[in-house]
């Protein structure tokens, strides 16, 4: 039987399908390999050993002047006059403030008054001497005249005396409206005005002088911390530790490095109960003054790890705040593992902490390419190679 003419574009479009559908395949087939499945690839892999390493341990810290003085008066009184502006450096002995107190300038002058006078009193006192001394030798009148006045100029020296150290207290407590810079340093604030009355109970004070010559940057250390540092620090005793300990970088709050570095010691020998912390600082020279006092900083620690694992970045990965490795397995299959580490100090490795031990092997490189139970061909890689720039 013959078939109809309409019939045939549609077996013959039908017949087209099914024919590049088997090509299709066919060609699947081929790019998969025989039995459909992916091509094995070649990934260089490291075995891990213990490696020592440079480790930097970053520690928030605070920093403070190695000098803070609180500028205050001691005497009452208005301030006349502010010679500095804040943030100011200063020499020592610098006019800062005068004040005002007529009271004070009154009582120098009384004083002085009462020099006068009271050295008017021990003239007239020598002059009786000098007449009743020559009556007593021609025995005109008695020794008792002469002794008499001679007490008389002992007690007119005395008030003589008084009335100076009358003198000297009022010209000291006048010479306390004027406020001098005890040392070299920088002025902080100045919480008050001229026309201000202060005295010395006042809560805060005139200002705050901050000597930055030097400036301490002082961190903490937990228990836990503070073993695990001085573990890894040579020395039989704890001063000897403290001595050995590698000097300190300090990193600025902008996050720049500041250029000198830092000797450690102990700023307290005990362990906070409050905190649990000891309290440790790092002396940095600061010659520029660019580091102030109340300023923020970290302090970096670095330490030498003898036995410790250490991987490339490149062999590491993050997902959702997590940092993974891939390690090989049975079958030449690799799984994917969280890890804990911390870089080193070149910043191309990671020491790790966590997650991995000795023995195992790492995928070191192309990690994106792969997935868990993903076979490879492992190629080890040369270790001297990896570690080339590792210190």
């Amino acid at each position: 039987m013959k078939l109809k003419p309409k019939f045939i574009p549609h077996a013959f479009i039908a017949f087209s399908c099914l024919l590049l559908f088997a090509c299709g395949s066919n060609d699947e087939k081929k790019a998969s390999g025989n039995n459909g499945q992916q091509e094995v690839k070649d990934f260089k892999v490291l075995t891990l050993s213990p490696r020592k390493a440079k480790v930097n341990v970053d520690f928030p810290a605070t920093i403070q002047g190695q000098q803070i003085i609180e500028i205050r008066p001691k005497i009452d009184g208005y301030i006349d006059a502010i010679y500095v502006q804040e943030g100011a450096q200063v020499k020592k002995g610098q006019l800062l403030f005068r004040l005002s107190n007529p009271q004070y300038e009154q009582e120098v002058i009384t004083a002085s008054a009462s020099i006068k006078s009271a050295e008017a009193d021990v003239d007239a006192a020598k002059m009786q001497i000098a007449k009743v001394k020559p009556l007593v030798e021609k025995e005109i009148v008695s020794k008792y005249e002469l002794e008499s006045a001679q007490y008389s100029l002992k007690a007119k020296e005395a008030s003589l005396a008084q009335a100076k150290a009358t003198l000297v207290n009022a010209q000291t407590n006048s010479g306390y409206t004027i406020l001098r810079s005890p040392a070299d340093g920088v002025i902080g604030t100045i919480p008050y005005k001229v026309g201000a009355l202060i005295n010395s109970s006042t809560v805060s004070p005139l200002t705050m002088l901050s000597n930055i010559a030097n400036v301490y940057a002082y961190y903490s250390l937990n228990e836990k911390q503070l073993l695990q540092y001085f573990a890894n620090t040579p020395g039989k005793t704890i001063n000897e530790k403290v001595n050995n300990m590698q000097p300190a970088s300090l990193l600025l709050a902008d996050g720049t490095l500041y250029p000198e570095k830092g000797k450690v010691e102990m700023a307290s020998g005990l362990i906070s109960t409050e905190t649990g912390t000891a309290t440790f600082k790092a002396i940095y020279s600061n010659p520029s003054g660019i580091i102030r006092s109340g300023a923020s900083a970290t302090v970096r620690i670095p330490t030498t790890i003898d036995t410790s694992l250490i991987i490339p970045q490149s062999a590491t990965y993050e997902l959702q705040d997590k940092r993974l490795v891939y390690i090989l397995g049975k079958d030449n299959k690799v799984s994917s593992i969280a890890i804990k580490a911390t870089p080193s100090d070149n910043g191309k490795f990671f020491i790790v902490t966590g997650g991995l031990k000795a023995g195992e092997t790492v995928v070191l490189e192309g990690l994106i390419g792969l997935g868990d139970n993903t076979q490879i061909i492992p190629k080890q890689a040369n270790a001297d190679s990896v570690y080339k720039d590792l210190n």
